[in-house]
């Protein structure tokens, strides 16, 4: 299949032509200063990282992408040159092409070649050439039961995850964040998926419904069947990034890294933002008693905040708000069994509007608006601030 575009001459000029802007390169733009933390890192599939090659080359016909196996056929190749954008798929495989005015990286042309999560992608705009091929194979998801998300303020909690959910242990009071201070903690809960819940590309990202009124497009885009207990996780999720806000809250559910920057920095700025996230020495490690430590509780960041969520959902999802009115603190912790923990916790300081039946408040046996209420983040989590 031959495609001719020839006003992507118009949309793009040669230095943008040049980049080559994965997820983790774009991060290295928008926040040149601010490391990557760990917990973001481990989300990218080998497909997003640096380390896979791309054949990008740069002359004056042009430019030629080859993301392919090497074989003569097989993969995608995309030659710009001054007549516009020639796309060649090879064995007669669907593409999907678009051009759009968009701005940031996936603005532009971007071409699609099979379902998501086993393609080709290659775009081309204003932010450069972005090409990727795709993880292959789907999320598994593990069998966790959907409820309710306790990190949104309009949550309530049920009785049964009160004593069942270990997200419950996680909420605290400031005036008991001191050395010595002993809770039983689990970090690592699972999120829904076996650990393949990885960010896609934004350019892909955008080209895959995430709406109520497309769910059951939704559910056939990854094979999930309705009514199943992986389909009700993914409406859930759905729902709360749907869900009216909180008071002055604002809130916004990223389906990319990219995503998940502009909206922080949006809200922040550029300048000396810090993100973090909980840190612990051992994989999956199971519930147990944390001592806070006799010393090292640092204050991060005394006014506001953005706090960004892991959702349940096949590729990841971040429920992100900026919350006013927030400390964030670093907790060193030690376990029972010696482990230690860097934790990252949130103090709430006005919970006025948050519902009167939100786990915090069952927990901690406390009423809105009456203390500041914290809590430390998974490890998925991401708090970002201004230092």
């Amino acid at each position: 299949m031959l495609i001719r575009l020839p006003l992507l001459c118009l949309l793009v000029s040669v230095t943008a032509i040049a980049a080559d802007l994965t997820p983790e390169r774009y991060w290295n733009t928008a926040l040149p200063n601010t490391p990557m933390p760990n917990s973001l890192r481990h989300l990218f599939t080998p497909d997003f990282t640096d380390e896979k090659s791309t054949d990008v080359q740069v002359g004056k016909g042009g430019v030629n992408v080859n993301a392919g196996k090497g074989k003569t056929g097989g993969g995608t190749a995309v030659n710009v040159g001054k007549g516009g954008v020639y796309v060649d798929t090879g064995k007669g495989k669907g593409t999907h092409v678009s051009v759009s005015g968009g701005k940031g990286p996936g603005g532009g042309v971007g071409v699609h070649t099979g379902k998501p999560g086993k393609r080709t992608d290659v775009g081309v705009g204003k932010g450069g050439v972005i090409v990727h091929t795709r993880h292959k194979g789907k999320p598994v998801y593990v069998g966790v039961t959907p409820g309710p998300n306790p990190f949104v303020y309009n949550y309530a909690a049920s009785e049964t995850q009160l004593h069942d959910d270990p997200k419950a242990a996680l909420f605290f009071l400031e005036k008991d964040m001191v050395p010595g201070k002993a809770m039983s903690l689990r970090f690592n809960a699972e999120d829904g998926y076996d650990g393949k819940t990885a960010f896609l590309p934004r350019g892909e990202a955008e080209t895959v419904p995430f709406g109520s009124e497309k769910f059951s497009e939704i559910l056939s885009i990854f094979s999930v069947k309705p009514g199943s207990g992986e389909a009700e996780m993914m409406k859930k999720t759905i729902e709360e990034c749907e869900a009216k806000r909180v008071g002055g809250e604002e809130k916004y559910c990223a389906t990319s890294l990219e995503s998940m920057v502009d909206f922080s920095v949006s809200k922040l700025g550029n300048y000396h933002v810090r993100a973090v996230s909980t840190e612990v020495a051992e994989k999956n490690a199971p519930m147990q008693k944390y001592k806070i430590a006799a010393a090292g509780i640092k204050k991060l960041s005394d006014d506001k905040s953005v706090v960004c969520h892991k959702q349940k959902y096949p590729f990841a999802v971040f429920y992100c708000h900026k919350a006013m009115m927030t400390s964030v603190y670093a907790v060193p912790l030690e376990g029972e069994n010696g482990l230690r923990a860097k934790a990252v916790a949130v103090c709430h300081k006005n919970t006025s509007a948050w519902n009167p039946n939100h786990m915090a408040f069952k927990v901690l046996k406390v009423k809105p608006g009456t203390v500041p209420v914290c809590h430390f983040l998974p490890e998925t989590h991401v708090v970002w601030f201004t230092y």
